[in-house]
């Protein structure tokens, strides 16, 4: 078997095991709808895959309130960001994600929150909020950074309606549902 067909078989091992990982927590049958009050609302990092087409790898986020997903593509390093601490690995040397938050520490500044707020162009933004006792700070951000970020915080990601709205879903609708 050729690489490049032996990684698209992982790539779609990857996203089937996904699907039945988050099947798995859920009630039998469809998800009802959730309120769509409008603004932004929580997600979870529902995993992190290769995307066989592009062999790019892509972050699924899944939002609470309602349950859609949507996928941003991300590179490489970016991945390697969001995956050490999803899987509880720490790295030998800190990774820059890492030296922010012992930094952010030692200034007494602390994660909030990180909210994924639009998608223009095939660009998604995010904004990262921080507390001190000097008050509220935001910071603009590439939301694989903020998310990054929040997982080690453990601090919360959202994502506004219009992120959901107008990204991709990940796979077709009769794919498995990650």
């Amino acid at each position: 078997m050729s690489g490049t067909r032996r990684r698209a078989m992982l790539g779609v091992l990857l996203v089937c095991a996904l699907g039945v990982m988050a099947a798995a927590g859920r009630p039998e049958g469809p998800a009802p709808p959730g309120p769509r009050a409008g603004g932004a609302q929580e997600v979870e990092v529902v995993g992190l895959l290769m995307n066989p087409d592009g062999r790019q790898p892509t972050v699924v986020l899944q939002g609470k309130r309602d349950g859609r997903t949507f996928g941003m593509v991300i590179g490489p390093a970016e991945a390697t960001g969001i995956a050490l601490p999803l899987n509880n690995v720490k790295p030998p040397r800190p990774l820059t994600h890492d030296l922010f938050l012992t930094l952010f520490g030692r200034l007494n500044v602390s994660l909030k929150k990180v909210v994924i707020t639009d998608l223009r162009d095939d660009i998604y933004y995010a904004t990262v909020y921080l507390s001190s006792a000097n008050g509220e700070m935001t910071l603009d951000s590439r939301p694989s950074d903020a998310i990054a970020l929040a997982i080690r915080a453990k601090a919360p990601v959202f994502a506004e309606d219009r992120v959901f709205e107008k990204s991709p879903r990940p796979g077709p609708p009769d794919a498995p549902r990650i």
